[in-house]
């Protein structure tokens, strides 16, 4: 028989599942010869409190042994005679969608304006070493989009809008450690994920479907209003229905259907820095222990938020453990993001410290002559060229200490950091927005209030962070996800601005699959 419980325990006794089995017995009298494993259903961390528990539940075969996997497998069938739906994009949004049009019997075809996951690794070593920004291979351009190569976090709050369970289940299917479908905030990792991309670009290839990577897409076709393909930049024509999950940082494609007529909104962003600590500092205050987080915990993370002068300013992707990477994805801009490993094991923690921009605060900006739909757009444009400016013109990035920061005063010095490009000592408070930088520093005096030692000038403050999510929405149906004036167009994910993370923008991509496939059927 299985049996189910919830335990909370310290972090040395959840360490492995004989210890956890062990804790079973313990509370429910059974001998441990009986118990033949322990499958851990949930898990989270709480220190809220001085002593942290670990909370499991856990489901113990009792006299049995497990007789199901962990996680269902998926069956993919044949496609390669079916219906064409075309992709744009193969982040997690445009990779999941063309999954689920597989189980609808449709056949993907894929059109990636970057290069596949191995390669675009190459790309992305050159930003740090030569300084050099690939406009199409980079770290929002490519195989897995954005989150390939920044961190791999799979939390959401975003149950309401889909299965998530069925999308860690997928990442399992393909690679992923069971692990992450009991966690509570669920991590794959910046080296295992690209891998798992690879299994699904195989899955999609061998059920039929077509991966066309270094092709950018050029046009639309539109006959009688209705979109019916797309051509491509080596001019090629793919026929199809469109899922565009194009991602975030696509400007040019903004701009490709801003002049095409196809309406868009500008919707409110978030800007900011990344704000970077010693790992071991974010322990002993996480973890209420001059020692840091001792053998049997993890690097600790940390979630911080406040309004300020009427707008949110926020904690976005902490980094436990991780480095900060350089995210540009064109010419004379930097651009900063953060990820980590699966082990978590590097000397720094870091994380976006932003603050909420709508647009109606940049009323009283010149932003150039462009559409009023895209002023968020050039309002990042703006600041990432700034911040090119400030930090040398290369791809090294303008930093400050974070205690001068908040004081408004120069740093001499800056404090060993991740950021293998380089950073240069630069006044974030005096070239920043005053409207982002006053409201920053007031945050962070409210953050270090809830968490003492937050406030430190051994933290270092980098610019700029300005991609946390799509500037634009192309404005679609609620209820059939086509664009509101143009039939078989289904615009999709972050890019689209209708998710914010990987788990949200492959949701959105299943969403959208199932409603290709009804706008098909009829």
């Amino acid at each position: 028989m299985t049996r189910e419980l919830q335990l909370r325990i310290s972090p040395q006794e959840a360490a492995n599942e004989s210890s956890i089995s062990a804790v079973f017995c313990r509370e429910t009298g059974c001998e441990p010869d009986e118990v033949r494993a322990v499958r851990v259903l949930k898990r989270s961390i709480d220190a809220r409190q001085r002593t942290v528990y670990v909370n499991l539940t856990v489901r113990a075969f009792i006299n049995e042994e497990p007789d199901a996997p962990e996680y269902r497998q998926i069956e993919y069938r044949d496609v390669s005679c079916g219906t064409p739906v075309v992709v744009v994009g193969a982040g997690p949004a445009g990779l999941f969608a063309a999954l689920r049009l597989i189980e609808h019997g449709l056949k993907p075809i894929i059109i990636e304006r970057g290069k596949n996951v191995r390669e675009r690794k190459k790309d992305i070593a050159q930003i740090s070493r030569n300084h050099t920004v690939d406009p199409d291979s980079n770290y929002s351009f490519g195989e897995g989009g954005a989150g390939a190569y920044s961190d791999g976090k799979l939390h959401t709050r975003s149950r309401k809008r889909g299965d998530v369970d069925k999308i860690l289940n997928i990442f399992c299917c393909f690679g992923a450690s069971p692990a992450i479908l009991s966690d509570w905030h669920p991590h794959i990792g910046t080296d295992k994920l690209p891998q798992i991309i690879e299994n699904i670009r195989n899955r999609i290839i061998a059920s039929g479907g077509e991966v066309h990577f270094q092709t950018r897409m050029e046009s639309l076709e539109i006959r009688n209003d209705k979109l019916v393909g797309i051509q491509t930049s080596d001019g090629r024509m793919f026929g199809g229905p469109l899922i565009l999950a194009t991602g975030h940082s696509a400007r040019d494609v903004y701009r490709g259907l801003e002049q095409k007529g196809i309406m868009l909104e500008a919707k409110g962003i978030a800007v900011g820095v990344r704000l970077e600590h010693p790992q071991q500092l974010i322990d002993c205050i996480r973890y209420h222990s001059k020692d840091g987080r001792g053998a049997y915990l993890p690097a600790a993370e940390y979630n911080m938020t406040e309004q300020v002068q009427g707008r949110g300013v926020y904690s976005f992707c902490m980094c436990p453990g991780g480095v900060v990477v350089p995210a540009a994805s064109g010419a004379e801009q930097v651009v900063v993001n953060g990820m980590s490993s699966s082990a978590r094991n590097s000397r720094w923690a870091n994380a976006g410290i932003v603050v909420e921009i709508r647009p109606e605060d940049l009323d009283d900006m010149h932003l150039g002559r462009d559409s009023e739909r895209l002023r968020m757009m050039l309002f990042q444009e703006q600041l990432e060229r700034l911040c090119w400016l400030n930090g040398g013109m290369r791809q090294t990035a303008p930093a400050q200490r974070m205690t001068d920061f908040i004081h408004r005063r120069n740093s001499a010095d800056l404090p060993v950091s991740s950021y293998s490009p380089g950073l240069v000592a630069s006044p974030l408070h005096f070239w920043m927005p005053e409207q982002v930088s006053a409201r920053l520093q007031q945050g962070l005096r409210q953050f270090d209030c809830k968490s003492r030692g937050f406030l430190t000038n051994e933290a270092v403050m980098i610019g700029v962070e300005t991609r946390t999510s799509s500037p634009i929405r192309i404005i679609r149906n609620a209820e059939t996800l086509q664009h509101v004036s143009l039939a078989g167009l289904f615009p999709c994910g972050e890019g689209a601005g209708y998710a914010g993370g990987i788990v949200s923008a492959a949701i959105d991509g299943e969403r959208c699959a199932d409603s290709v496939a009804a706008y098909l059927r009829v």
